[in-house]
């Protein structure tokens, strides 16, 4: 029912092209960039009350931040698409009993963050505000959110970040791009026009925005860690940021999807961190 009403949707876009190209490639950007908002359950609110909450402003838009003390190195969480602060729940319980300090957020359009819409490059721009506020030097970011911290080190120059970890993060926006229009059945006329208006949106061709080349010359540690059946973001996009990014172990799961919520991927994180 969901791939009909998809394709439904593409189909009527489609249509309207031949009226109007502009307003039709204008709505298919819009539905690519505009999260749906999930509410969080009580399990979730109430494990984010634990933590000193602030929200942090980047023009008229608050980021909302939760923050858990630590003596050791300050780990910032970067989630990905269609998610919140609290899918790190295990992961900030186990980092602040190790003595680490945590930060983690709501990426833009997403939990208790403020814009009605999202994309990495303003979730970078996010990211610039939140780090110069807390200082971490381990970002830790999964799907959309290491492409975001990759346009972050690369857009701001960050050197004080010592260690990056992805987590089923795509490599090439071209790619992720081609596989929502692929999905909407797009015609041509609309697929021209949207590259037209990312390029006059963001000041770039769609292929300029790549997290392998952004850490090609990053002198951070990596880890990426990557699951064989991930069938939101390939794994060859690993294998392309491992190329790319010289000082990164690529680690490889099987069976684990996109979301990785495993002890053994938790474990690897924990000994990349400590070591």
């Amino acid at each position: 029912m969901r791939m009909i009403f998809i394709k439904l949707v593409g189909n009527l876009f489609n249509v309207i092209s031949f009226v109007s190209v502009g307003f039709a490639a204008e709505r298919a950007i819009h539905l690519f960039t505009r999260p749906r908002k999930k509410r969080l359950n009580e399990e979730q609110r109430d494990f984010l009350n634990t933590a000193f909450k602030e929200e942090l402003m980047l023009d008229k838009i608050h980021i909302m931040t939760y923050r858990w003390l630590g003596q050791k190195d300050t780990i910032l969480l970067l989630h990905g698409w269609e998610s919140n602060a609290s899918r790190w729940k295990k992961i900030i319980q186990n980092l602040n009993k190790k003595g680490h300090g945590v930060i983690a957020i709501d990426a833009p359009g997403h939990g208790y963050s403020g814009s009605k819409t999202f994309n990495a490059v303003l979730y970078a721009d996010c990211i610039n505000v939140v780090v110069k506020r807390f200082k971490p030097t381990i970002l830790i970011a999964h799907s959309v959110g290491g492409m975001a911290a990759g346009i972050f080190i690369n857009k701001y120059q960050v050197t004080s970040i010592n260690k990056l970890v992805l987590l089923g993060a795509p490599s090439e926006f071209k790619d992720v791009f081609k596989r929502y229009t692929d999905m909407m059945g797009y015609n041509k006329r609309i697929l021209k026009k949207t590259r037209t208006l990312i390029m006059e949106r963001f000041g770039r061709e769609p292929e300029e925005f790549s997290t392998s080349k952004y850490l090609q010359s990053v002198d951070s540690k990596g880890l990426i860690i990557h699951d064989e059946d991930d069938d939101v973001i390939p794994y060859n996009d690993a294998l392309t940021i491992k190329d790319s990014y010289k000082n990164s172990l690529l680690i490889t799961t099987k069976g684990l999807g996109h979301s990785l919520t495993d002890d053994s991927v938790s474990q690897h994180i924990y000994e990349f961190i400590e070591a």
